[in-house]
């Protein structure tokens, strides 16, 4: 098309006939009769390329003009006006978005100022017996940092849940409010299968000023979540005070192995748990994740980590332990027994993990090895061989788990212990036990 149109120029000066030199009047000689006019070759030459020139021109515009009417009927183009017109249609027929109004907003400020006050960060002290190089023994106090959500109260306490993780082998529980008045926790309850604790704090150690500035969180319904729908994160990330992340419901319905770094077991999360890629970081343990509506949809717990992960965090459905948290916040509150007062069930016991239970086919809990003779435990009809999964309502996976939830109990407590007893045909039957202390 282009090559068509090179060589036609509208501004040429094409000759037909000129002066010559010396001539007057059109060029014609003096005193001689005037000549019949006859076409130059050249107007002839010129009339021939001129009319291949129109030709050619009114041929390729009728070609560009029909290619624009077919493409636009195809592509859904056209000419300038025709699109404008159309779009003006489109727009006041309310049949599609402008380009402005089709864009996600990011701002989640309106959520985060009505979730941040049933927001806590938590603090927890522990003091752990530490082998010196010269095989003595010393003290050495560990602290830890997470999160909690303000779920309700009671007549006496304001109870927070978190994560199970976060509050296990921890001496003392510091709360922090979003005011940034802090005051001290005791453990509820607690379930280390899936995950979860409830703390509760005393109201009489919190001010008006702060029961001002605080409020219960709304919960939703994990259950009717859609992958891709946001998601935000608030937590007491590295533990310099609440921050938060946004990003999307990644997947959901996980299954989620993580390891004890300090004993190397293996256990599989209780609940399928909520991916995002909303950051979580140490710290946003036991915090909230939410939906757009400011509604906590599940529970921070855990980050995968690795060279090649990124964007990679997983949360507890809220729906799926809504009746565990009832139970935990049901239970009595917990304070710890000094040392020589704490009573013993009477037993010699090992751990059994989730990841050793399936190799051995037996659950997990706690593996009774020996009853001795005249305990409590003997007293109350336990035998070798039995396995200790709950005491008092809170789960038990491990011989450390048993011990720190015996840290609660004086000599002559009376504690509800649930256990496995193993049957004649290898399965497991359930049994309570009211053991009295020793």
């Amino acid at each position: 098309m282009d090559n068509q149109y090179n060589y036609y120029n509208p501004n040429t000066n094409y000759q037909y006939g000129g002066s010559q030199p010396g001539s007057q009047n059109g060029g014609q000689p003096e005193n001689k009769p005037p000549k019949e006019k006859k076409p130059h070759k050249n107007l002839m030459r010129a009339a021939a390329v001129t009319g291949f020139a129109i030709l050619f021109g009114v041929v390729s515009s009728a070609v560009f003009l029909a290619t624009n009417v077919v493409g636009g009927r195809l592509l859904g183009l056209g000419t300038s006006d025709e699109t404008t017109a159309a779009s003006s249609d489109k727009i006041s027929n309310g049949t599609s978005l402008s380009t402005s109004s089709s864009v996600v907003t990011s701002d989640v400020s309106d959520v985060v100022d009505k979730v941040m006050p049933s927001i806590v960060s938590i603090t927890s002290m522990s003091v752990q017996e530490v082998q010196s190089f010269f095989g003595g023994t010393y003290e050495q106090t560990s602290e830890g940092a997470g999160t909690g959500i303000i779920i309700g109260k009671n007549d006496t306490e304001l109870l927070i849940v978190t994560n199970n993780h976060v509050v296990e082998g921890s001496d003392t529980l510091t709360v922090t409010f979003n005011d940034q008045t802090s005051v001290e926790a005791n453990i509820k309850g607690t379930d280390a299968t899936y995950d979860v604790a409830v703390i509760a704090v005393a109201l009489d150690q919190i001010s008006d000023d702060t029961m001002g500035a605080i409020s219960v969180a709304t919960l939703g319904d994990s259950t009717t979540l859609k992958i891709g729908e946001p998601a935000i994160a608030i937590g007491n990330a590295l533990g310099y005070g609440q921050s938060v992340t946004t990003g999307v419901i990644s997947a959901v319905d996980r299954s989620v192995s993580t390891t004890d770094t300090q004993t190397g077991d293996t256990q599989e999360s209780g609940a399928k748990l909520i991916q995002t890629d909303a950051a979580i970081n140490p710290g946003n343990s036991g915090g909230a994740l939410v939906n757009v509506n400011g509604e906590v949809i599940g529970i921070n717990s855990a980050k995968l980590t690795g060279e090649n992960v990124e964007g990679i965090g997983y949360a507890i459905p809220i729906s799926d332990v809504s009746d565990l948290i009832q139970n935990l916040m049901n239970q009595e509150t917990k304070t710890k027994v000094p040392e020589n007062q704490r009573g013993m069930l009477g037993i010699t016991g090992m751990s059994v993990s989730d990841a050793f239970s399936q190799q051995i086919d037996v659950p997990a809990g706690v593996y009774v090895m020996e009853v001795s003779s005249g305990s409590g435990a003997d007293k109350a009809g336990m035998t070798k061989g039995s396995i200790i999964t709950a005491i008092n309502g809170s789960s038990i996976d491990s011989m450390e788990a048993l011990q720190e939830q015996l840290q609660y109990y004086a000599k002559g407590d009376t504690v509800s212990l649930t256990i496995l007893v193993p049957q004649t045909n290898g399965e497991y039957e359930d049994q309570t036990l009211d053991v009295t202390l020793s």
